[in-house]
């Protein structure tokens, strides 16, 4: 696929998107790929990263590996999460911790609108055998997520080995649609570690951290391929009820049950639950949040357009 810069900015600029998305706990950096229709393109260029690939740089040189691993494309992507990642990281911070209702409302209506999105990717009826395997995945989905969502995080820990596996952990969530890979840190205790680790620009941590990350993903990218060839429509359903499950996440209006301490020794929610706007004390910022709701919705609209039209191109 021939591509001018101008494709490849917009690349990178749905990568910030999707870096932005997985600063969040609660958000899926995979949704934002895969509403803007780069979400096949990723997992089939991730899958080209095996062995082989050594064998053929000696054998047949650089520009024939750059080309088959679909470099270009991975470069203009990935520059953008890793921008958007260390650009965002503060200023995220900040959000949850000052205006968190308004945080959430927004990426309430970009989730809400992926479902509607993905769901339609579904083409099967709800009368006949297959229609009814695609209503338990998606109630099998969306338990799972829901449960997710309720457990209590366990004990934070900054050992080498665990952030490793934390980060290959997270990394595999990342790349769903529906499933934070934000959130599976702050479940295993390791989103204070690693996003203090981004912030302060801790480069031991950071190499440990994406050593893992790059370990899951090329695992991890070869079981979704694996399982959008072969279990198409029901991977669908399973991610449309993960993210179903997950409105529950992030759901602006809350009461906090625990606090955790933050790397300034800052209290900040740890453990929530969701309420009423009207069961809320103190400012639900009820008009504001249904406002940034209506407009996270309406810019998953948008870069729907752009990628049919991608699609189309």
């Amino acid at each position: 696929m021939k591509r001018s810069l101008t494709d490849y900015l917009i690349i990178s600029l749905k990568g910030m998107a999707m870096g932005a998305a997985d600063v969040v706990p609660g958000v899926s950096g995979g949704t934002i790929a895969f509403i803007s229709g780069i979400y096949e393109e990723l997992i089939e260029s991730l899958n080209n990263i095996n062995s082989s690939i050594f064998k053929e740089l000696r054998s047949k040189g650089i520009k024939y590996t750059w080309k088959k691993l679909n470099g270009p494309f991975l470069l203009a992507l990935m520059s953008g999460v890793l921008i958007s990642i260390f650009s965002l990281a503060k200023g995220v911070e900040w959000l949850l911790e000052h205006h968190p209702i308004l945080l959430w409302a927004f990426f309430f209506g970009l989730v809400a609108a992926s479902i509607v999105y993905i769901s339609k990717q579904i083409k099967t009826t709800l009368w006949d055998i297959a229609g009814l395997k695609v209503v338990l995945a998606i109630t099998i989905g969306g338990s799972i997520a829901y449960f997710i969502t309720i457990l209590n995080p366990i004990e934070s820990s900054d050992s080498n080995l665990f952030l490793f596996f934390a980060g290959a952990l997270a990394i595999c969530a990342m790349i769903l649609p529906g499933i934070s890979g934000a959130f599976i840190l702050v479940i295993i205790g390791a989103y204070g570690p690693v996003l203090e680790a981004i912030s302060n620009r801790d480069i031991k941590t950071i190499l440990i951290i994406g050593t893992g990350s790059i370990v899951g993903l090329l695992s991890f990218s070869k079981l979704l391929k694996w399982l959008f060839e072969s279990y198409n429509q029901l991977t669908l359903a399973v991610l449309t009820g993960f993210m179903i499950g997950s409105l529950n996440k992030i759901w602006p209006w809350k009461v906090v049950l625990t606090y955790r301490m933050n790397s300034k020794g800052v209290e900040i929610p740890l453990n929530e639950e969701s309420i009423s706007p009207f069961n809320y004390v103190g400012d639900a910022q009820f008009l504001q949040a249904i406002g940034l709701m209506l407009f996270g919705f309406f810019i998953i609209l948008f870069l729907e357009k752009i990628g049919k039209k991608n699609k189309h191109s």
